[in-house]
């Protein structure tokens, strides 16, 4: 009798050309639009699929990045309570020519900053036809312009040919202003922050400094493009010589990330209702509204030298 041979039932061996063939066969049977549509490492950090940033990142780019500006919120919406005075802080020495504009990038790449100011007098009320004049760093901490001082500058030809990072505005009827700009950078000695003055009728009746929270300095610095290349900073709000641990609270914007990935930093400010009222000076740091003209260097300023070019000291030393 004969008997069938059984049937070897085990699955035959994947070779490397039978591997390849079921590949290109599955491939060969997509649509080219399947393919078209495939993204790449450069949308790492955007919604599923849609093209939008995830709103746990960061965004990049400057402000051209700031897609979602006509949504952010009215950060002045809910302000209530009681007005107390913005005091006084040095001017520095980084003062510079200014232009009357809303955007004060210059298309430099960083993070998305809308700054916004609400000027208000001691009773709350809104101060309209103010003008609030601010300057910072870049993030790669130098300032701009050819009238700063090049300890400011570093001697950049970049920086001195810029006007990044400056700007004025006249407030509105509810005594607000926005600046469009990046996260400004570090440099040895000074915490992050963002020098202002407000004048009213030509008159200035505030200058200061507003810094960020700690927390948040640190985040941006270690984790963000152009800010994290230059390592840790050397100088927090805690060791600040103008700003310090005890004043930083109530000399700290109010942030927010926003839904394109732009930050949202915001404060009021509240300005003596005549200049014959008394100023105050903020507390624990050099203190001193400088020596009374803008790009004079502030009390205990020595000049110094410029900082080197690669951007790893940084300009100002004392209340830049």
């Amino acid at each position: 009798m004969r008997h069938n041979a059984k049937k070897d039932m085990s699955p035959p061996e994947l070779t490397r050309r039978r591997v390849l063939g079921g590949i290109g066969l599955a491939l060969a049977a997509l649509p080219l639009s399947q393919f078209l549509a495939c993204g790449n490492d450069d949308d790492a950090g955007t919604g599923p699929g849609d093209g939008t940033p995830d709103p746990g990142a960061w965004a990049t780019g400057g402000t051209a990045a700031m897609v979602a500006a006509s949504t952010y919120p009215n950060p002045f919406a809910s302000d209530a309570g009681t007005c107390q005075l913005t005091c006084e802080a040095t001017l520095g020495p980084c003062y510079a020519e200014t232009l009357e504009r809303k955007d004060i990038s210059e298309g430099h790449d960083g993070l998305p900053v809308r700054l916004a100011f609400r000027v208000v007098n001691e009773s709350c009320a809104p101060i309209a036809g103010a003008s609030v004049d601010i300057w910072h760093a870049a993030p790669e901490g130098l300032y701009s312009g050819e009238d700063a001082d090049p300890f400011c500058t570093g001697d950049d030809p970049s920086a001195t040919a810029a006007r990044w990072f400056r700007g004025t505005q006249t407030t509105d009827a509810d005594g607000r202003v926005d600046f469009d700009s990046c996260f400004p950078g570090w440099y040895s000695s000074r915490t992050i922050h963002i020098h202002f003055t407000v004048r009213l009728n030509g008159d200035a009746y505030v200058t200061s400094q507003l810094v960020f929270d700690d927390a948040l300095d640190d985040e941006i610095i270690n984790t963000q493009p152009l800010y994290n290349a230059r390592g840790p900073r050397d100088t927090t709000n805690a060791t600040d010589n103008v700003v310090s641990a005890d004043s930083a609270p109530d000399y700290s914007f109010q942030t927010q990330r926003m839904s394109d990935g732009a930050m949202l930093a915001w404060k009021t400010l509240v300005i003596r209702s005549s200049l014959s009222n008394a100023s105050c000076q903020v507390p624990g740091g050099n203190g001193g509204g400088g020596p009374g003209g803008p790009g004079g260097p502030p009390p205990g300023f020595d000049g110094g030298m410029p900082p080197p070019r690669d951007g790893g000291m940084g300009p100002p030393r004392d209340g830049g």
